[in-house]
């Protein structure tokens, strides 16, 4: 449960959410201090190169979140284990120039690419 605002969806594209989620990574982002568990006992988080860790179920292995580092203020949190409806919407993509090709942008998301 997250006990504060949601921020509107970003779809990250790059090689590492791809490679977490199948596709990209939609998430919308909280506080940490807002997120609340029921049981946090098969939460585990894998960080593929130190510049981010994804936090993902231990039994099932749904792709849950994603966060900078252990103690960053914000969390990213996959938008499709949100109960609809969210009221939320995507505003921005990140990573493009790593979107599979298979991929057609959102037509109103603003692209970032975070990589030059």
């Amino acid at each position: 449960m997250v006990d504060g605002p949601l921020a509107d969806v970003l779809n990250c594209h790059c090689h590492r959410c791809r490679r977490f989620t199948g596709h990209h990574m939609a998430a919308a982002s909280a506080s940490q201090a807002d997120l609340r568990f029921a049981s946090d006992a098969t939460l585990r988080w894998w960080s593929p190169d130190g510049a981010v860790q994804y936090g993902f179920c231990g039994v099932c292995g749904a792709s849950l979140f994603w966060r900078t580092a252990e103690d960053a203020p914000n969390v990213s949190i996959g938008v499709g284990t949100l109960d609809q409806p969210t009221g939320l919407r995507t505003v921005a993509e990140w990573w493009m120039s790593e979107h599979g090709d298979y991929h057609t942008p959102e037509p109103d998301a603003v692209p970032h690419d975070l990589d030059g």
